[in-house]
């Protein structure tokens, strides 16, 4: 593995530990060279994704994308991180489960979806603002009202 600090290519292993569950290997690496000290993970790969983008454009699905949109509508909300890497791997799972390598950018919004709705609704919201490409303030109100369950008429 190759030093991020000084790019030497003889770095040492100086911990390995289970991480997210058993799904991935935490090791702790030391640059001999610098001195530096740095994580790397090691998963579990199924097969190679490609991501199809609503333009047609076909590109590598890249795991550190999905994790840094979902971090971000997940940000401030009262969430475990390790909850939050729980879910990324599930994701991930489903996705490489699904047998396609080819996978529409709709589904991988829709699966996402699906997921923060069950664990925090105001990441969820956050997230399909984005997903959904919201343009004014009476988009997010469409969407919210349709989120609340519907109020019984007094009669």
């Amino acid at each position: 593995m190759r030093c991020p600090f000084c790019g030497n290519v003889d770095t040492q292993v100086k911990d390995s530990r289970p991480a997210e569950d058993h799904v991935a290997i935490r090791r702790r690496r030391f640059c001999p060279a610098c001195g530096g000290r740095f994580t790397t993970y090691e998963r579990v790969q199924l097969r190679d994704l490609v991501v199809i983008k609503t333009s047609g454009k076909r590109e590598d699905f890249d795991r550190d994308k999905l994790e840094r949109s979902i971090r971000i509508a997940m940000q401030k909300r009262p969430v475990e991180p390790e909850r939050i890497d729980q879910m990324i791997s599930g994701i991930v799972r489903r996705l490489e489960s699904m047998g396609e390598t080819d996978i529409p950018s709709k589904t991988i919004g829709a699966i996402v979806m699906e997921t923060l709705a069950r664990i925090d609704t105001v990441a969820y919201v956050r997230f399909a603002s984005v997903y959904k490409n919201f343009q004014a303030a009476d988009d997010f109100d469409k969407f919210v009202s349709e989120l609340r369950p519907p109020v019984a008429e007094a009669e």
